[in-house]
């Protein structure tokens, strides 16, 4: 049964909730690939879909806008795909259960993927009208944009003939984004050395943590459960058995699990640690114990290894911008922490504007533990002039009264990568409000929407 029909503009929420309901994890997106050339067929829209999934559909323009360059609309058919512990949902085989209070749009225990699919919904809407001045268009939607950018990667320009895009793939209203930090992927990894146990062992949990999306809120005072962890057990005598945390190394990990052999119960230890690490960006820290077994656990060596990399490698905010107040210039998430076998793994998101900063983190990290780079991605530099942001501008002013915010973000973006492959591109990216996005508290608000789609109309008979 559909949650969403009442909602207003029907259109965008009726493909938004089509889309909630197909499986489309980052690198999972064959089957949110086929939806989107469906669409094209059913539309009898020229399209072209890539080996990677990208899809770019065409539409012609309106009458009287024939001679006007083309605009492309982009944004990535992949979402984060984090769920509570007690959800129900495989994100392999169900689709999200959606649901609305009809101020804001969300899904049950999971994240909502409003991020990006609010761009394919839009794209959609615009796409299937009959009564929308426009001039031509072109919607590029991209894969696997959450896990390194490899659809805006590896997509071919050549296929496209315009100049102007337009990226719906920011989360405040009112704001045009027109510049974004580059980044990319790194893993650390370890030797793990195990040797048999005789000690009483227990299971150590990090939650009640908020997280976030580790570009947008990096700067928010946030704890990150996995750092938590280690700094806890460097506070007890114990050996490692296990230690591991977070999903996706975009987001700020909300939780940490470690088992330990230790020959005290540390329950007491841990219920005064959290009270006293609790901070103001993570007031509800709990750190938590349940006794465990294992026959097996870590030498001491490699367990104050493990511990003093992890209390020691670089994480957060590493620097702030000396030219935009309150803009992070450079930063690092360490999203994923698994002990896998004899190997640790270790896998940070690593954001910069500045190139120089960007490789010193990374070598750094290199310093530490040998070290893999990859998804490496460019920042999106500021356009003096641009004819696109001054079109938006007036638009947003006209119809609001007030101008709207022009901004650099610290997230990574694929403009940055669109710029580098189409000479010329006049780019801008904007979206609707939402919140908490890459955790399962993220919302949509449906007004908002509502009127970012109206204003990206509004746009598309102004250029």
């Amino acid at each position: 049964m559909s949650k969403l029909t009442h909602l207003q503009p029907a259109r965008v929420f009726h493909y938004f909730e089509e889309i909630c309901g197909i499986p489309h994890g980052s690198g999972d997106t064959a089957r949110i690939s086929d939806y989107c050339v469906a669409f094209a067929k059913a539309h009898n829209l020229t399209y072209h879909q890539d080996t990677l999934g990208n899809v770019i559909i065409k539409k012609s323009a309106t009458a009287g806008y024939e001679d006007h360059p083309a605009v492309i609309l982009q944004g990535h058919i992949d979402m984060v795909c984090e769920k509570a512990p007690d959800s129900p949902i495989d994100f392999t085989t169900d689709g999200l259960d959606v649901d609305t209070d009809g101020e804001f749009v969300f899904a049950h225990g999971t994240t909502l993927g409003g991020d990006n699919g609010i761009a394919v919904a839009m794209a959609f809407a615009i796409l299937e009208s009959t009564d929308l001045p426009h001039p031509p268009l072109e919607v590029l939607l991209t894969v696997d944009e959450e896990t390194g950018m490899y659809g805006a990667e590896g997509f071919d320009p050549s296929y496209l003939e315009g100049k102007m895009l337009i990226n719906i793939d920011s989360e405040e209203e009112g704001v045009l984004t027109v510049s974004c930090a580059g980044g990319a992927r790194a893993e650390l990894t370890l030797p793990l050395t195990y040797v048999p146990n005789t000690a009483p062992c227990w299971q150590v949990e990090v939650g009640g943590l908020q997280g976030g999306h580790s570009g947008i809120e990096i700067d928010k005072g946030r704890l990150n459960a996995n750092v938590v962890m280690a700094q806890f057990l460097r506070t007890i005598d114990c050996r490692l058995v296990t230690i591991g945390g977070g999903q996706k190394d975009n987001a700020i990990p909300v939780s940490s699990v470690a088992v330990i052999a230790c020959d005290t119960d540390p329950t007491a230890a841990a219920v005064a640690f959290a009270a006293a690490h609790r901070v103001d960006g993570d007031p509800d820290l709990t750190v938590s114990v349940a006794p465990a077994t294992s026959a097996a656990a870590m030498t001491a060596e490699t367990t104050a290894a493990v511990l003093t990399l992890l209390t020691t490698v670089p994480n957060g905010v590493q620097a702030m911008s000396t030219d935009i107040e309150g803009l992070v210039q450079t930063s690092l998430n360490l999203g994923i922490l698994t002990t896998e076998g004899d190997t640790l793994r270790a896998s940070f998101a690593v954001r910069s504007s500045v190139g120089a900063e960007k490789a010193a983190l990374l070598e750094k990290l290199a310093t530490l533990a040998p070290c893999t780079t990859y998804g490496h991605y460019p920042a999106w530099e500021y356009r003096k002039d641009s004819r696109l942001r001054d079109t938006m501008c007036a638009v947003w002013e006209r119809t609001t009264g007030t101008p709207p915010t022009v901004a650099a973000i610290h997230a990574g973006l694929e403009c940055g990568l669109f710029c580098e492959k189409i000479p010329g591109l006049d780019a801008v990216s904007i979206g609707p409000d939402m919140w908490d996005v890459h955790t399962c508290r993220e919302r949509l608000s449906v007004s908002s929407t509502a009127r970012v789609y109206a204003y990206l109309c509004d746009v598309l008979k102004e250029l």
